[in-house]
């Protein structure tokens, strides 16, 4: 698996049960470099397709393939959607549809299919419309402070309300002995809540009709946003600190757009200031966060060159966030 993707990832991989073994990163596109992997060494590959940049899913065949879409919706490679190459797609209701919670796992089996409905209710806890009401009511909030540029105002609201996780640096505290006791419990889920819910507390709660009314409505939006979203993928990729691969193909409808900038964590400030928030951030690597827990990278200075560097940048609102990008200077070569 990829060193750089989100914290809740690597708990549910040692809540299954499972070791991560961390590979090689390529830091044209911070997605695993094939070109560096042992697949004899592993049982199964997750992908990432970190950002909406594919990974090279063709050359990962042979091992059981579960591909992590979560930023790559309607994205595909060689004309083959992302989230169809392996035994297992999933796909996010949060990141395109921005509907704030749910998602989708797609199976090449119907026998697996019904075998995962059956541990998906037996995980799933009684939900609350009003829980329902409250994360569509949010989510509907955070969607009008970014139409309005009302992000400045939004943020701090959230901070002085004490909505926002807490982290150390960009990733959640990772309480080594506590995260020992739960792996002895593996293979378990409800022992790796406190890390896996961690921006999504009541994860396990059953939706109703309300948060499912929402989440239709909101993925029904993504084909209408498309050209936009590729509008801005267009104009961010003639800057100079654009992650190489993005150029390779300007019709994907990335998620985020990832710029290589010297000076990140300032270009994030100073976004802020004008009102751009920066959200997903995967620093530091896996292996750097969790040492004791995976099999580290056999060539980890990519990973950390990607992490440190790496300033993703939303396409649907490009225009907001330009006067500070054309400022940056990109990050010196790896």
């Amino acid at each position: 698996m990829s060193p750089i993707s989100a914290d809740e990832i690597l708990f549910l991989v040692l809540a299954a049960g499972l070791r991560p073994v961390i590979a090689p990163l390529s830091p044209r596109d911070g997605n695993i470099d094939v070109s560096r992997v042992d697949l004899s060494a592993v049982d199964a590959v997750l992908t990432t397709n970190l950002y909406g940049l594919p990974d090279d899913a063709p050359s990962l065949s042979g091992k059981i393939l579960i591909e992590d879409v979560a930023h790559a919706m309607e994205t595909d490679l060689g004309g083959r959607p992302l989230g169809t190459f392996g035994q297992a797609g999933v796909f996010s209701l949060s990141k395109h549809p921005a509907a704030g919670s749910g998602g989708v796992l797609a199976v090449e089996r119907e026998s697996d299919l019904r075998a995962l409905q059956s541990a998906r209710d037996a995980l799933l806890a009684p939900g609350s419309p009003l829980a329902d009401l409250v994360g569509v009511a949010t989510s509907m909030a955070r969607q009008a402070a970014l139409r309005l540029d009302l992000v400045r105002p939004a943020l701090r609201l959230m901070r002085a309300l004490g909505m926002q996780e807490e982290r150390e640096g960009y990733r959640i505290p990772l309480d080594v002995e506590a995260l020992k006791q739960a792996l002895d419990q593996v293979p378990e889920l409800p022992p790796f809540d406190p890390w896996v819910r961690a921006d999504l507390h009541d994860y396990r709660a059953r939706r109703g009709p309300v948060a499912r009314w929402y989440q239709s409505r909101r993925l029904a939006r993504v084909p209408a946003d498309r050209e936009r979203r590729l509008a801005g993928v267009a104009v961010l990729a003639e800057l100079p600190s654009v992650a190489p691969a993005v150029r390779d193909d300007v019709r994907r409808p990335l998620f985020r757009v990832p710029l290589l900038v010297r000076d990140r964590d300032a270009a994030i400030a100073e976004l802020e200031r004008r009102g751009v928030a920066t959200g997903y951030l995967y620093d530091p690597p896996y292996d750097d966060y969790a040492p004791a827990f995976t099999e580290p990278s056999p060539d980890p200075a990519p990973a950390r060159w990607w992490a440190r560097h790496v300033l993703p940048v939303d396409p649907l609102y490009a225009s907001r966030a330009l006067p500070i990008l054309r400022t940056l200077e990109p990050a010196t070569a790896l």
